[in-house]
């Protein structure tokens, strides 16, 4: 159980492989016809992976709208932009403004102002405004007094809204307004008030620039530059963007990253629907198998066995799961296949004795002669030693899986157990005057398992051994490192083993026994043993010694067991 491992493509499960959807149950058709390619409604672990993608788009949109990275630049650029020409304006009257004479703006010194912002190509979306020194206002000129610019050529409006992307636009408009930090609110205020709270720090020398919202929300941008005279402050040109400028372009970007979104969100749902099937739709037909074996076992319906489908040709966890499932279903089968033939064994092994006790407590009642029945006695006192052995064995044997399972393995020194093991089964060699010959290495051997479990394969080993000496023969017990594996061999020079037993000497209840030893052994030590080295990743054989290889008709001159384990 311990060594066990799901294997890729295993061959038999359950007797029957999956090879096609069409040798499924009739059930995982029908449940596979039902949902079609891929059904959402059916299907909680295809909701969830659309959903989540989806999410993770909408915050990835979220998170790119609300940084706003694109409106910063354009007011950035804006604001640089008015700037610039707010000191161009200022630089054009400093430029008409006479040389080493006083000037004063208001009443026209040398220059007529009118006339000048008249002659200005002032950008149709702003309005100019000139303050002198005392912040009187001396000219002006309004973006809504002056005809609307004439487009440049390939620089024209494309307006590339949908109905859907004004709908995502106004949503995110009436989301953004009340999370989205704003600039300062001027309800009320036309331009010339804002760029008079700006007016007093340029006539003072300095530049000045601000963003406010007017009373409709609209993004307006002003600037206040001084203009000079020989170095003296005489007045300030100030210039104010349309209100809603910037937004308009702000939408438009806005509704080109949403239309990207709406395409994105149909690729991301049609992505995860084939994610889903190529998932969910595996998933359901293992689940629907592993149903319908709990609901037979739950209704005590058998009609064939459960089959998993075989999916284990899949590079993913997937594969993984249905390999695990199908070796974990035949495992499950083969125990209950072993179980039904145990049970059919005890049933077989404990009717014999039964049969004989039966048989000699009916002739003792009919038997008069003393010596008869003192015969009949040791008879039935021998099959109720044996009927006590074999019902102990039946039950080590009984709850050797589940303890192997059970027990946690620990690493330790294979020689130093085999040497305990030998001192004690010495002397009882000894007594029986049999040579007990041990060949250990000198180094320790480490390994990784369950000591005592292993102890009892190797004294079952030796005392079989035991068993089959007469006085003169002889035991020997050693033990080598080959690369990654150790052996451990058991030889001894008795009978040796039959041909025909070869093969059957490791089933449970077999037994091959001199006549004077039967019913002192039930059958079940060398299948215990097999058990227990089997679940720790090694192998174990048996052989008979020859004085050649060449002739394998020779009498045997003893038996060999062997055990491999892994290191």
């Amino acid at each position: 159980m311990r060594a066990a491992r799901p294997a890729r493509g295993a061959g038999v499960v359950l007797g029957e492989d999956w090879v096609s959807p069409d040798s499924a149950d009739s059930e995982v058709r029908a449940g596979r016809a039902k949902r079609g390619f891929i059904s959402v409604n059916r299907s909680p672990l295809a909701r969830k992976i659309i959903t989540f993608n989806l999410l993770a788009m909408l915050v990835m949109v979220a998170g790119v709208l609300f940084l706003n990275p694109f409106r910063d630049s354009l007011v950035a650029q804006r604001e640089r932009g008015l700037v610039a020409e707010a000191q161009l304006v200022a630089n054009v009257f400093e430029a008409q403004l006479p040389q080493g004479a006083p000037v004063d703006l208001a009443s026209g010194d040398e220059i007529d102002i009118p006339r000048t912002l008249q002659g200005l190509d002032v950008p149709a979306d702003v309005d100019l405004f000139v303050f002198d020194q005392a912040q009187a206002l001396v000219a002006e000129t309004r973006a809504a007094d002056r005809p609307p610019a004439a487009p440049v050529a390939g620089l024209e409006a494309d307006p590339r809204s949908t109905a859907i992307t004004d709908f995502l636009a106004s949503v995110w408009e009436g989301i953004s307004s009340l999370l989205a930090p704003r600039g300062r609110d001027m309800p009320g205020q036309d331009a010339e008030a804002m760029v008079r709270a700006l007016l007093a720090e340029a006539l003072a020398g300095t530049t000045r620039f601000e963003t406010a919202h007017d009373a409709g929300g609209g993004a307006v941008f002003a600037v206040v530059t001084p203009i000079r005279h020989d170095g003296v402050v005489v007045g300030a040109a100030a210039l104010t963007s349309v209100a809603g400028e910037i937004d308009q372009l702000v939408r438009a970007e806005r509704e080109q990253v949403l239309q990207m979104f709406v395409i994105a969100i149909l690729v991301s749902i049609g992505l995860s629907l084939v994610l889903a099937s190529t998932i969910a739709n595996p998933l359901s037909d293992l689940a629907i198998a592993a149903e319908l074996g709990r609901d037979r076992h739950a209704r005590k319906m058998s009609p064939a066995r459960v089959r998993i489908p075989d999916l284990t040709g899949r590079p993913d966890e997937i594969g993984r799961l249905s390999g695990a499932m199908r070796g974990m279903v035949a495992a499950l089968y083969d125990r209950i296949d072993a179980n039904e033939q145990f049970a059919a064994d005890v049933a077989h092994e404990i009717k014999n004795p039964l049969a004989s006790l039966r048989s000699a407590v009916g002739t003792l009642r009919e038997v008069k002669r003393e010596d008869h029945r003192e015969k009949l006695l040791d008879v039935i006192e021998h099959d109720v030693r044996r009927l006590d052995r074999l019902v102990s064995d039946i039950s080590n044997a009984s709850r050797l899986d589940s303890e192997l399972v059970r027990e946690e393995e620990e690493e330790f020194n294979l020689l130093k157990t085999l040497g305990n093991i030998n001192e004690y089964l010495g002397e009882q060699a000894g007594k029986k005057g049999v040579d007990y010959i041990t060949d250990l290495p000198a180094e320790p051997i480490l390994i990784h398992g369950l000591e005592a479990r292993l102890a009892q394969v190797f004294v079952n080993l030796i005392t079989n051994a035991i068993s089959f000496c007469e006085e003169g023969d002889a035991v020997r017990v050693w033990a080598r490192r080959r690369e990654n594996r150790v052996l451990i061999v058991v030889e001894d020079t008795g009978p040796g083993i039959p041909e025909q037993a070869l093969t059957n000497i490791f089933k449970r209840f077999y037994s091959e026994r001199p006549p004077g030893q039967f019913g002192e052994h039930s059958g079940l030590g060398l299948a215990i043993s097999k058990q227990i080295v089997e679940a720790h990743g090694g192998v174990i054989w048996a052989e008979n010694i020859r004085p050649t290889d060449a002739d394998i008709t020779s009498d045997p001159l003893g038996a060999r067991f062997v055990v491999g384990l892994p290191v």
